[in-house]
């Protein structure tokens, strides 16, 4: 059986690492959410695909899962890396319905790494990530881990910040926020990484709570030991400090 999940980065092209567009030149079929196999653009519209919508994913792995068993060469694309908030994890559990299965997962550049890179160095020291969907994690569970990473002193990375059916997760994820860190702690948006309407900019927290985000948006909130400097925000590691 040959399985591969790949990871496309945030928008595909150049963003592809060379083991991705490796494993998707060898496969015979790419199985994916219709707008990541469109990331892909013309370099692979040769290859079959088989895309389903969201809220499909359990289907989406079953589906990729047999067209293996069948003797297809067989690779499940997400966006982003497979291993974070991406399919890897579903695709080895819905491997196991059908015995277990050989699955080559190829990494790819996540948006708390490509985002990070448009503001600057955001991440230079210790930091979380946190999805403000609640569609899988009840949002009490997702105030308490806001709580804590804040309260830990760490760089937090929100992906998910809002869509048309949450518009107000972003300002209540601020309010929790507000609980810890002071409204002058500095603060990131990047919108659109690696697409077109590439985007980023600086901003407070006391700002964000009121600023528009959408799933195409990361939201980066600095430690208090993150700067503003010109218009980067970046997170000292601690080389320079003295003694």
């Amino acid at each position: 059986m040959n399985l591969t999940v790949v990871g496309l980065g945030p928008g595909g092209g150049e963003d592809l690492t060379l083991r991705a567009v490796r494993a998707l030149e060898e496969c015979d079929l790419l199985v994916g959410y219709g707008p990541y196999l469109a990331l892909l653009g013309e370099e692979f519209a040769h290859k079959e695909k088989l895309a389903t919508g969201m809220r499909r994913e359990v289907e989406r792995c079953r589906a990729a899962v047999e067209a293996a068993m069948d003797g297809k060469r067989v690779a499940v694309v997400c966006s982003g890396d497979p291993g974070v908030y991406g399919m890897a994890g579903l695709l080895y559990e819905v491997a196991r319905e059908y015995g277990g299965a050989e699955i080559t997962v190829i990494p790819g550049v996540t948006a708390a790494c490509s985002g990070a890179a448009l503001l600057g160095a955001p991440l230079g020291a210790d930091f979380a990530v946190i999805s403000l969907s609640d569609l899988l994690t009840p949002w009490g569970e997702i105030e308490k881990r806001l709580e804590a990473a804040a309260g830990a002193g760490l760089v937090i990375c929100l992906y998910n910040p809002a869509s048309r059916g949450r518009p107000d997760h972003l300002r209540l994820a601020c309010e929790v926020l507000l609980r810890r860190l002071p409204g002058e702690t500095v603060c990131g948006m990047a919108k659109n990484i690696g697409r077109p309407g590439e985007s980023c900019r600086l901003l407070t927290l006391e700002e964000l709570k009121q600023a528009q985000a959408d799933m195409t948006t990361t939201v980066f909130v600095g430690s208090p030991r993150t700067l503003r400097l010109g218009e980067k925000m970046v997170t000292p590691r601690g080389y320079r400090r003295e003694g």
